[in-house]
């Protein structure tokens, strides 16, 4: 069993929150999620999402940033770009899935309670 001490415990609420800061906003999971089958365009993507140009510009620049998704721009007539996960991005895949595994167990309990 591991010993809890003040230090451990701020290292793992530091931990946390550097996470939260990465993927903070209503747009950053579900980008990921989508990015996880396959690239996309930038219109495309924001077809797929539902999301604004301008909100998803700013959300796949902060990505990009912590390069989680990588841009390549398309030597197409108009240019066009295509975003994609990366393979640091992938490595975020196992705690969505516990966040979908979590919020699928919370909705029944939910649900049941409300019965």
């Amino acid at each position: 069993m591991t010993e809890h001490t003040l230090e451990s415990c701020s290292r793992s609420r530091r931990a946390i929150q550097d996470t939260l800061e990465i993927i903070h906003g209503k747009w950053k999971l579900p980008i990921l999620i989508t990015l996880e089958s396959r690239p996309f365009r930038f219109k495309e993507l924001a077809r797929e999402i539902g999301i604004t140009p301008r909100m998803l510009s700013k959300e796949l620049q902060e990505l990009e940033l912590n390069q989680l998704v990588k841009r390549t721009v398309l030597e197409t007539r108009p240019i066009s770009v295509e975003y994609a996960i990366t393979d640091y991005g992938l490595t975020f895949k196992e705690v969505l899935e516990a966040m979908r595994n979590w919020g699928m167990k919370h909705r029944r309990r939910i649900i049941q309670d409300g019965e």
